[in-house]
């Protein structure tokens, strides 16, 4: 019994022993925390914030670390869906987009890295403005495998994020403007092709080039070109606007993307807009600096259907816009690539024709035109090449202008006119046109003084002709060159007034002594609803106010004559009175004493037509015929290869590169028709006409014609081309005869 009492407390106190010690162990370590105090911890220290939605994706739970640092309370967010809360954000520049968490709560996908924006509330978090989290979040169900929402926790990136975007964005925007970078641009341009070819939608581009201004680099200094840059890269998006994207290629090339346009009319109106707008005087550090720019225009899919292929050739209708005269723009056609390697060849004949001296000087009068007394001639150049004949100036000073060549053609041409003038009488003043370049040339002061002196021309009898392309750089240095001009005695014309880089500013300084309107506002004058007579009748008060005479370039028709007399005009110089005749002719004129020239030309102005001859077809009924295009106008063209046509008829003109333009046969003679368009043509910039819109390649693809950047002649319309469905009504002419 007492043994049994003994074992029994012996047990009882081996297991108060371990008790004890189990106690003191326990006494030594700290309680353990239960999951939500840890779950607590997290998010009093900033690692990480939960949150939590129903089945129908609003927000159940958000941590009350994140409701204070955004400054809402739990009532601003709880029950409210989960997508209104989190904002998407862009795709950093350069990546793919997120698809976006809407898409991943309806399809119960797993949420992993999403970036999403919050907006923060209270007054610390308003400096910001907006937070960045990024969610990750795992979809709930139960047993029965039913979805009960989704959990999922979030991390603050915010000045991770916030740096990311910055770098992200310097990267793809130009430090100096501020505008799009070549880099940014090209990913745009490719990713808006790609996407409009599925849609079958359009897309112009616009290249832009800046016109001499290293010569504001040179004469003013880098600094002042940088300066002069960011005031163009603000009239370009002040111009632009919302209908497009701006952006600078570097140095001065710039570039325009404007989705959803093929109005050819409409981006005309754009660029002359953009070369007006960039043509007029810039303040640069406390001076005064003025650039020319000229604009090249491709259109997608009609120009090209990828990046490379648009961007080559808006390029070339650049260089064709440069190349022409500059300050202006030109639309991409197949036929600048033919012209481009013309004009190479062209610029090789042209400097052997120099050295030979084949380059020849005729003489246009200008003349009064109350008392039809001449006044002046304009020595103008002319060049009979032996392999082609006679080479147009248009065609062959703009090849001269580019290599530098125009100032030794232009030096010879001004000595050549004052020894030809000494041979006219005393009354009569020769003008010579001066290019830019050899305007601005050192030394021309004394090349001016030179050819006086040689010839011994009175200096008041020599008239320079200076274009608005002169007062493009440093205008105090141009000031400089027309005061040693006229200490020299010289008379100074303004030429195609109103046209180029065109400002009244430089013309209070009192350098010229004549403007000469320009026959773009003479053309057309006589029109109905025409605003050139306004301009006119501006300019010639603008000139007499300034002192100044006035001569009326370009008039061919009486009508015209008429007007530009009426207006005021002092001096009218165009094929009315006579075109340009050679030294012979001219002194002919003044064998018998007399200087006047008897008006002779059409009673009234026709819409000028450009002469050519190629092949193009003509649609009648469901009937395709091929036809010679011989003139072409704004309003008509004239056409041959066809017997049996009546006049009346409807037709429709195929002029290539899809242009299509429905047209009313308004005579007829055997084998020749001329047609009067239902809408008027437009100026392609460059001399030309084009429609307004084009056939869509897309609609050709979509009949079986592979879609590609397609030429001229390479829009066939292939269903009148395929089994007629009745007898033709034209006889169809040989048109190699």
């Amino acid at each position: 019994m007492a043994m049994g009492f003994l074992k029994t407390v012996r047990d009882q106190a081996s297991r108060n022993g371990l008790a004890k010690r189990q106690s003191a162990h326990a006494a030594k370590m700290p309680s353990l925390p239960d999951r939500a105090n840890v779950l607590s911890d997290v998010e009093e220290l900033g690692i990480g914030m939960f949150w939590a939605t129903d089945a129908n994706g609003h927000l159940t739970f958000l941590s009350q670390r994140a409701l204070t640092d955004l400054g809402l309370g739990a009532e601003d967010v709880l029950g409210k869906p989960l997508t209104q809360v989190f904002c998407e954000t862009e795709a950093e520049p350069g990546e793919a987009q997120q698809r976006a968490i809407g898409f991943k709560l309806k399809a119960h996908s797993k949420i992993e890295d999403h970036v999403i924006a919050i907006a923060a509330g209270n007054a610390r978090s308003a400096e910001v403005g907006t937070r960045w989290w990024r969610l990750n979040g795992r979809p709930l169900v139960d047993a029965s495998g039913t979805f009960l929402g989704y959990r999922g926790s979030a991390l603050d990136i915010t000045s991770q994020y916030a740096h990311d975007m910055q770098i992200a964005r310097h990267s793809q925007v130009d430090e100096l403007t501020g505008l799009t970078n070549r880099r940014k641009l090209g990913q745009r341009l490719t990713a808006t092709l790609a996407a409009f070819r599925a849609s079958q939608r359009s897309c112009a581009l616009m290249m832009i080039d800046l016109d001499r201004f290293k010569h504001v680099n040179d004469t003013m200094g880098h600094p002042a070109g940088d300066e002069l840059l960011k005031k163009v890269a603000e009239r370009l998006k002040s111009l632009v606007g919302d209908s497009g994207e701006v952006g600078r290629l570097g140095g001065d090339e710039f570039q325009v993307l404007l989705p959803d346009m093929d109005d050819r009319g409409t981006l005309g109106e754009l660029a002359n807009r953009i070369v007006q707008s960039l043509s007029q005087p810039y303040q640069v550090n406390g001076r005064r600096a003025i650039i020319g720019t000229s604009v090249g225009i491709a259109i997608a899919p009609y120009d090209g259907v990828d990046t490379d292929e648009l961007t080559r050739a808006a390029d070339m209708a650049l260089y064709a816009a440069k190349e022409s005269r500059g300050g202006t723009f030109c639309f991409f056609t197949t036929e600048l690539r033919d012209a481009a390697n013309k004009y190479a060849k062209l610029g090789e004949r042209l400097r052997d024709a120099v050295d030979r001296g084949d380059l020849k000087l005729a003489y246009q009068p200008l003349v009064d035109p109350v008392s039809n007394e001449v006044r002046c001639f304009e020595a103008l150049l002319r060049w009979h090449d032996e392999q082609e004949g006679p080479i147009s100036p248009a065609d062959f000073i703009p090849v001269a202008e580019n290599d530098d060549l125009i100032v030794k053609i232009g030096e010879t041409a001004l000595r050549q006119a004052c020894q030809d003038a000494m041979q006219w009488p005393d009354t009569i003043r020769v003008a010579v046109n001066v290019s830019a370049k050899q305007f601005v040339r050192p030394g021309f002061r004394k090349v001016v003084a030179s050819a006086l002196e040689a010839s011994g021309l009175d200096p008041a009898r020599l008239e320079l002709e200076i274009t608005e392309s002169v007062f493009v750089g440093d205008l105090e240095a141009v000031d400089a060159i027309f005061r040693d001009l006229k200490s020299l005695g010289v008379r100074l014309a303004l030429d195609d007034f109103g046209t180029g880089y065109s400002s009244l500013a430089y013309l209070k300084h009192g350098h010229f002594d004549k403007l000469k309107i320009d026959q773009s506002f003479v053309r057309g004058c006589t029109e109905n609803g025409d605003i050139n007579p306004a301009i006119i009748t501006a300019i010639v008060a603008l000139a007499k106010a300034l002192d100044m005479q006035t001569v009326a370039e370009g008039v061919e028709a009486m009508d015209e004559l008429e007007l530009v007399r009426a207006r005021g005009a002092d001096l009218v110089q165009g094929y009315v009175y006579s075109p340009a005749i050679m030294q012979d002719a001219v002194l002919a004129k003044f064998a018998d004493g007399t200087m006047r020239v008897k008006p002779n030309g059409p009673p009234r102005h026709r819409a000028d037509r450009i002469s050519i001859f190629r092949k193009v077809g003509l649609i009648h009924e469901d009937h395709y015929y091929d036809v010679i295009l011989r003139n072409l106008s704004k309003t008509g063209a004239r056409i041959t290869g066809l017997a049996g046509v009546l006049k009346g008829t409807d037709v429709v003109l195929d002029l290539g590169h899809g242009q299509l333009v429905v047209s009313k046969v308004v005579n007829a003679t055997e084998s020749s028709q001329g047609l009067q368009f239902e809408t008027a043509m437009i100026s392609d910039g460059s001399g030309g006409f084009m429609t307004r819109h084009r056939i869509s390649p897309y609609s050709l693809a979509e009949a079986g014609i592979p879609l590609a950047a397609l030429g001229a002649g390479k829009f066939p319309l292939a269903k009148w081309r395929e089994g007629h469905k009745s007898p033709p009504a034209f006889v169809q002419l040989d048109l190699n005869v």
